[in-house]
């Protein structure tokens, strides 16, 4: 008998990725989303559901799975802070606690490094034990940190469920609709006056086989994934192929939507990421797993936009 994977954010380009990959390997795909959910091209049981709510719960009793994969993190901000606290906080916690009751061997639960915050005083490379920056400036980033808050101990504590959450970094790829992914698309790109910090970009494709990894692990606690050597972010810039634009730093958020230079979802908080350094170690990930990134950053960019746009 084939094992079972659960993945929520199913309607999401990375975890339709995952969900592909884990196919190929004979595993049964159960898929979920509080989105709407377009069929995938093979065998699965794909449901619509709130992560907070009894129908999840459904799923989970009719589909036991042997290995979760939680990347349903809400961060559009186009949803309201209530519902993204609903989906992110209670609904982590009931996607935990319901993978423990329902006897799932692995759950990997998928963070962001953007909890760290980018800030002048960070450490680099940051390890996973540094504080978390931030979720006190930026309200639109205190729900992931709650969540990380909440799952951490929760894998520490619950045995019988070998949990990890992982925190990449900026994730990008043709087949990712994230914040960043959208800005390096854009026509026009903003270079903040006076700041060129070091930046990292994890290709799809890396974070994808860095979540097998680790499930094929016996990898337990909290764990960075960074991609290939960082670089500056001027030369993210050149790579992405856009017009760039040097603008003061302190100009607002609002000044810089009017003028086309990031987008209406752009949340507040990845503007000190075009000023501050936040720049990961995962040498744990490697030495637990052998994850090890096969994109550098040039190449992830590159096939971020153009490959976006043979797609589109």
């Amino acid at each position: 008998m084939s094992k079972t994977a659960l993945i929520t954010g199913i309607a999401g380009g990375l975890a339709r990725l995952l969900a592909q990959e884990l196919h190929d390997r004979g595993y049964s795909v159960v898929g979920v989303d509080y989105r709407k959910v377009r069929p995938l091209p093979y065998e699965a049981a794909v449901f619509r559901a709130n992560y907070n709510k009894t129908k999840i719960e459904d799923v989970f009793r009719k589909h036991p799975p042997n290995v979760v994969f939680h990347l349903g993190r809400v961060g559009n901000l186009k949803q309201g802070m209530k519902k993204r606290f609903d989906l992110n906080v209670v609904g982590r916690r009931e996607v935990m606690d319901l993978s423990l009751r329902y006897g799932a061997e692995r759950l990997l639960v998928l963070s962001t490094f953007h909890i760290y915050g980018a800030h002048p005083h960070n450490n680099i490379p940051i390890a996973e034990d540094e504080p978390l920056r931030a979720g006190g400036e930026f309200p639109q980033i205190a729900d992931a940190n709650q969540l990380d808050n909440q799952a951490v101990p929760w894998a520490y504590k619950n045995h019988s469920c070998k949990t990890a959450v992982l925190r990449p970094t900026n994730v990008i790829g043709p087949d990712i609709n994230n914040a960043m992914s959208q800005f390096l698309r854009g026509r026009r790109l903003a270079q903040m006056l006076g700041f060129d910090p070091m930046s990292q970009f994890l290709h799809q494709a890396d974070l994808v086989q860095a979540l097998l990894q680790t499930a094929d692990s016996d990898a337990v606690g909290v764990f960075n994934v960074a991609g290939g050597r960082s670089i500056p972010w001027t030369m993210a810039l050149d790579h992405a192929g856009g017009q760039v634009l040097p603008i003061p730093s302190r100009v607002s958020r609002g000044a810089l939507r009017g003028a086309g230079l990031v987008s209406r979802t752009l949340p507040p908080y990845l503007l000190n990421f075009l000023r501050y350094p936040c720049v990961i170690s995962d040498a744990r990930l490697r030495e637990v797993s052998g994850y090890k990134a096969t994109w550098e950053a040039e190449d992830a960019i590159r096939d971020a936009v153009r490959g976006a746009r043979k797609l589109s």
